[in-house]
C-alpha cells in the first residue's frame, strides 16, 4: 500500500513551497476530537479546550477521518508561497457546488456510520449551505485556535522551508527527499509515500507543491485529486520546540541533570518513535538524536523495541516520572 508521484524531465524544476493557514486550522480543528492524539500540541489543545464551548466544530472534524479522504476544498494548496487567511477563505467560499457535494460523500464513506449520523445528514443536505457552515466554522477556529499563535506557528513553518530550501538548492531532489520525512521515500525519480492508500500519478509537467505542517503532526498528506496541483504535507521540522517558552528548556532542573537536548527528547518522546522522527521533530541529525538515545537507554528512561524493519523508542515508567515531573 503506497502512493506514488513520477516526475518528468519538468516537473524535476517545477517543485516549490507553500504554507497554508487554512490547513493548519482544518489540521488543528482535527485535533480536538478527543479520539486523536495530540502530541506536542497536548498543553495548547488543553488550555484552549475552554474556549472551544462555544463552536460546534463537529461538520468540520467529521470530514477530518484518522484514515482516508478528506475534502480537498477545505484547504486548497495554496497557489503562492505566502498564502493570507483571507485568502485561502476565499477560495473555500468559491468552490464549485459539486465540488463541495462529492468531496463531502467521498469523505464520509471513509467513516462507518458517518452518513447517518445527524452531523453526516447535515453534510449531506444543500450542498451550497453547507459550504457556508463550513466557511464560517473554519473562520470562527481560525480566530479562536489558530490566529493568537499564528506568529510562532509561521516561524517554526519559515524555518523548516528555509532549511528544506537549502539542501534543494544544495543537492537537488535526492537531498531533499532523504530525510525529508520517514514515510517518504525518492528513487528513480519517482516519490513514494509508504503506508495508507494505493495510488499513482505520473505528473505532467505541473510539478509539486511541498508544504509544511505543525498542526498535521502526525503523517505525511498527498493530494492528488483535480483541479488541484499535486501536493505533499509533510511535518514541519522542529515542531518539538513550538510551546517552548523563548529561550527556555523543558524543564531547568530536569535540564540541569541529563542536559538539555536530552531533557528535550526525553519530555518529547510523547508516543514510540524512531531515531530519524524524533531527529525531524528536534531539528536535529540522526546521529546525534542516536548518541542521546543512547545514553537514556543506559540510565534506564527509555527503552528501544524493533517494530518490523526499525526500532522505536518510548519512555520507561522512570523515564516517564522524570518526564511528567519536568511538565510540573
Amino acid at each position: 500500500m503506497a502512493v506514488t508521484l513520477r516526475f518528468g524531465p519538468a516537473d524535476l524544476l517545477r517543485c516549490r513551497f507553500a504554507v497554508s493557514p487554512a490547513f493548519e486550522t482544518v489540521s488543528a480543528i482535527r485535533l480536538t476530537s478527543r479520539e486523536e492524539n495530540p502530541g506536542h500540541h497536548r498543553g495548547w489543545l488543553e488550555a484552549l479546550r475552554p474556549r472551544l464551548g462555544a463552536l460546534d466544530l463537529r461538520p468540520v472534524a467529521l470530514l477530518q477521518p484518522r484514515r482516508g479522504y478528506a475534502p480537498d476544498f477545505l484547504a486548497p494548496p495554496p497557489t503562492g508561497p505566502q498564502a493570507q487567511f483571507d485568502e485561502d477563505l476565499a477560495r473555500i467560499a468559491a468552490t464549485p457546488i459539486e465540488q463541495v457535494r462529492a468531496e463531502i460523500a467521498l469523505s464520509l464513506r471513509d467513516t462507518p456510520g458517518a452518513a447517518d449520523s445527524a452531523t453526516g445528514r447535515l453534510l449531506l443536505g444543500d450542498p451550497a449551505e453547507v459550504l457556508r457552515l463550513l466557511t464560517t466554522l473554519i473562520r470562527d477556529a481560525w480566530h479562536v485556535m489558530v490566529e493568537p499563535v499564528w506568529p510562532r506557528v509561521r516561524a517554526v513553518l519559515d524555518a523548516d522551508v528555509g532549511f528544506q530550501s537549502r539542501r534543494l538548492a544544495e543537492g537537488g531532489l535526492d537531498r531533499l527527499f532523504a530525510e525529508l520525512h520517514p514515510a517518504l521515500r525518492w528513487h528513480d525519480n519517482t516519490l513514494t509515500r509508504a503506508r495508507g492508500d494505493d495510488d499513482h500519478r505520473d505528473l505532467r509537467g505541473e510539478g509539486v507543491v511541498l508544504m509544511p505542517s505543525v498542526f498535521k503532526w502526525d503523517q505525511v498528506v498527498v493530494v492528488l485529486d483535480p483541479p488541484w496541483q499535486p501536493t505533499v504535507i509533510y511535518p514541519a521540522r522542529g515542531i518539538a520546540a513550538l510551546w517552548q517558552p523563548a529561550g527556555g528548556t523543558p524543564d531547568a532542573a530536569l535540564a540541569r541533570l541529563i542536559g538539555r537536548t536530552r531533557a528535550a527528547l526525553l519530555t518529547g518522546l510523547t508516543e514510540p518513535a524512531t531515531t530519524t522522527t524524533l531527529a525531524h521533530r528536534h531539528a536535529l541529525s540522526p546521529g546525534t538524536v542516536s548518541e542521546h538515545l543512547t545514553i537514556l537507554r543506559d540510565a534506564g528512561f527509555v527503552v528501544g523495541e524493533r517494530h518490523r524493519y526499525e526500532i522505536r523508542y518510548r519512555r520507561t515508567a522512570l523515564g516517564t516520572a522524570a518526564a511528567r515531573g519536568a511538565a510540573g
